[in-house]
């Protein structure tokens, strides 16, 4: 991420804070210091973003009051936190958050000062695998340099490989992992509840497990195995279920792909006699649609789970994606 944009938001929220905190937000999420919160909620918990709220909500029950801080539906790589949340953010037991992706969020923390889960360390344990598997697969398709341009190579490597992928949540045993913490977090700050934490977290976990059976077996036939997205958000699903992901863009879904990019997308696609190029829901699809009409091939919707709308849920959408998978992949 920016570490000047990061300094900015920093500087931004502390003049705020020093100012006495008294600017009504127009702009980003309001939730938190809006909301009402149960008078029998035992903790207030801040949520960075929709796969921890998740987990937030299924662990806490009734005993948690769960305060988003960004609104939902918001693409959270560059999302923006309001005054008004910043300001309920001091009085919050704990924010669940992930370092190094939001920067909004990471200087609210630094500034508030506030107890912080990081769901950092799981990156931090796994990324190096999923790099591996990533450069794995790379190597195994023939990347034609010679009929590219020499002169986009630099873009073409704007793709970007090297950063960590961020999107844990796409592996359903790593999300599970971390409701562990939350069940431990939950329980250190409020030992009364803690085996209703427990019973919950657990619940939770089961659920999660099953959804990974689910993806092992409907992913385990599959006539291909190539996986077409328009950005690399699902490089720990590629290698949880055995798949090669290839994306027009890297990590960021903002990143627009080199024409020298799009080219060698579109030969492997012809190559290995894909039919389907998967985009996501958050980001634009033009330059997908271009090259799936280009490469004569189907265009469908496979969702990051950055953020829900419309009464959606982690498990629903990640079934979805596992019907999506299924059809694209062709699997029996």
């Amino acid at each position: 991420m920016n570490l000047t944009r990061t300094m900015a938001v920093t500087g931004a929220i502390g003049t705020l804070l020093l100012a006495g905190c008294s600017t009504d937000a127009t702009s980003g999420s309001d939730t938190a210091a809006s909301g009402d919160a149960s008078s029998a909620a035992a903790l207030t918990v801040g949520t960075a973003f929709y796969p921890l709220q998740f987990v937030a909500e299924r662990v806490g029950g009734d005993d948690v009051t769960i305060e988003t801080l960004i609104s939902p539906g918001v693409e959270p790589h560059d999302s923006e936190i309001s005054p008004a949340t910043v300001r309920a953010m001091q009085t919050m037991d704990t924010v669940l958050y992930l370092s190094d992706f939001q920067p909004a969020i990471d200087a609210a923390v630094e500034t508030t000062e506030v107890r912080t889960l990081d769901a950092h360390h799981i990156v931090d344990e796994n990324s190096e695998a999923v790099a591996i598997h990533a450069e794995e697969a790379h190597e195994g398709h023939d990347h034609a340099e010679d009929d590219h341009d020499h002169e986009d190579a630099e873009d073409h490597d704007g793709h970007d490989h090297g950063s960590a992928d961020p999107h844990f949540w796409q592996d359903p045993t790593l999300l599970a992992e971390y409701t562990t913490d939350v069940i431990a977090e939950f329980s250190e700050l409020d030992p009364d509840n803690a085996a209703a934490y427990e019973e919950r977290g657990q619940e939770l976990i089961t659920d999660l497990n099953d959804l990974d059976t689910a993806f092992t077996e409907g992913l385990a036939t599959c006539e291909r195995r190539d996986l077409y997205v328009g950005h690399e958000a699902f490089g720990y699903m590629a290698l949880a279920y055995d798949l090669a992901q290839e994306g027009l863009s890297g990590i960021d879904p903002e990143a627009e792909p080199s024409p020298a990019r799009v080219r060698e997308v579109r030969d492997l696609v012809l190559e290995t006699g894909a039919t389907t190029i998967f985009t996501d829901s958050e980001v634009s699809a033009s330059v997908a649609d271009s090259l799936a009409e280009d490469a004569g091939v189907e265009v469908a919707v496979l969702d990051p789970l950055e953020s829900v709308v419309d009464g959606d849920d982690y498990l629903g959408v990640m079934n979805r994606n596992l019907e999506a998978l299924r059809t694209g992949l062709a699997c029996s």
